[in-house]
């Protein structure tokens, strides 16, 4: 069973800014707004909180969940973010992401193959849940579409860059 102790800090690091980046793939794909964006948050916090309580949920998971959750592994993994998407524009901040997502999934492939598969499909959950959050093209709520065609494609690349496509 892969926790903390089977990666080095470094990896560590990166594994837990994966469920954000995520979202921020998701996010930068097609901006939502205000609205959107709280809608968006919210979407990420209600996954973190579904695998805390969820018995069946992947021990990996569980471990990036409960770190998370601390003060210090929640300022890791919002700095390493910050770090990333520093200074990008949109399409850079989704290209940064899914580059990102991508070696994440190379350390856990690697690290912990046993728990690759059930960490990759959590992450595309995430994002899944971050495009659906919200109705986009509309106009106060009204007329839009749940997940929209940048959505769409990026969910396809989340899923590539992770090796679940």
């Amino acid at each position: 069973m892969a926790n903390k102790t089977t990666f080095s800090p470094d990896q560590w690091s990166k594994i837990i800014q994966a469920p954000l980046l995520a979202g921020f793939a998701i996010s930068a794909a097609d901006p939502s707004g205000l609205i959107g964006t709280l809608q968006e948050g919210m979407a990420s916090a209600k996954a973190l909180a579904a695998a805390k309580s969820d018995p069946a949920a992947d021990e990996l998971v569980k471990a990036v969940v409960d770190d998370l959750l601390t003060p210090e592994g929640r300022t890791s993994a919002r700095e390493g973010v910050r770090l990333l998407i520093q200074g990008g524009k949109l399409p850079e901040i989704k290209v940064r992401a899914l580059e990102e997502l991508r070696n994440t999934a190379k350390i856990i492939d690697s690290v912990a193959p046993l728990e690759a598969k059930p960490f990759k499909n959590w992450l595309t959950a995430i994002a899944a849940l971050v495009a659906e959050s919200g109705t986009e093209g509309g106009v106060l709520g009204f007329g839009g579409v749940k997940v929209s065609e940048a959505e769409r494609a990026t969910l396809a690349e989340i899923s590539g860059a992770l090796g679940v496509a």
